[in-house]
């Protein structure tokens, strides 16, 4: 495996998929705010129904900039339910507390209570078929910091060295939620959940369900190792690959503001909340999309 980490030079940026042209958005306007994975989407508003074109159209940014951003956003939380409800059938995490409304998800940190999200991570890979997509909704932005990243996955998977992909390429990873959860819940929280959430196996590689693209799918918080390598192999193999995250050329970094939401796309991404405001208050909710199980 390679021992040198991330290394200088020319990246390969392929935003969109093999044979896929770029086409104008009829609908709403697109800026975008990374070179392969981040846009700004103006003239929608979120407190109205999607027709079918508009949430076509919407589905076609989404796998092409994996991750969307709306400001200026008036919407209640029954009304981010229901845009969310456009993609699929909504789950909730179970070691996350609800918010006031069915299927949203509250994240309320403070000085008292702080954030743990700070690290790259895939949501609920966990589960046999890990979330579609989430939307995640700013209801107090502390007044500095507080910033999510995004990192396009398909593109770290094209910018893996020749050799790394033959390596892996067919090989399954063990995903976990103790790890990720075991900071900071209680054990016996914790071992009340192992019968309904067993660890559970997927590719190291996915196939984007839509797209087509292959798609780097372990991350740090769940992954724990991967099938038939010995212990060592398979945690240098996997920190290699984690690492894969942390370049800036496949990122994008959104700035909240009130009335902000993001919607990215699950299969295609890892996301990392930066806690650097503490002991700011930061409150967010979230509606989850439930997803497929990778192949």
């Amino acid at each position: 495996m390679p021992s040198h980490g991330i290394l200088e030079g020319t990246r390969v940026l392929r935003r969109l998929p093999d044979g896929v042209e770029e086409r104008p958005y009829e609908l709403f306007t697109v800026r975008p705010l990374g070179r392969v994975i981040g846009a700004e989407i103006g003239g929608v508003d979120l407190a109205e129904p999607l027709t079918p074109a508009l949430r076509e159209e919407l589905n076609r940014a989404l796998l092409e900039w994996k991750v969307l951003f709306f400001r200026d956003q008036d919407i209640t939380p029954a009304q981010q339910r229901a845009f969310a409800a456009h993609w699929g059938e909504l789950e909730t995490n179970p070691f996350i507390p609800q918010g006031d409304t069915e299927h949203v998800t509250r994240f309320a940190r403070s000085a008292s209570a702080p954030a743990f999200e700070n690290i790259w991570h895939v949501d609920v890979t966990f589960r046999p078929n890990p979330a579609l997509g989430s939307v995640l909704r700013l209801i107090e932005v502390p007044p500095l910091g507080g910033d999510t990243l995004w990192a396009d996955m398909a593109a770290a998977y094209d910018n893996l060295p020749e050799d790394v992909r033959a390596r892996i390429d067919g090989l399954t990873a063990v995903h976990d939620f103790i790890p990720g959860f075991a900071r900071f819940s209680d054990p016996d929280f914790l071992a009340r959940h192992q019968d309904a959430f067993p660890p559970v196996e997927h590719p190291v590689v996915r196939t984007h369900p839509e797209t087509g693209r292959r798609t780097l799918f372990v991350n740090q918080a769940f992954t724990t190792h991967i099938v038939g390598l010995d212990r060592d192999e398979s945690d240098r193999l996997l920190r290699y690959l984690f690492s894969r995250a942390h370049i800036p050329e496949l990122q994008v970094r959104f700035a909240w503001r009130p009335g902000s939401v993001a919607f990215w796309d699950n299969r295609a991404t890892q996301h990392y909340a930066v806690n650097d405001y503490h002991p700011h208050a930061r409150v967010a909710e979230r509606v989850a999309i439930a997803g497929d199980r990778p192949f």
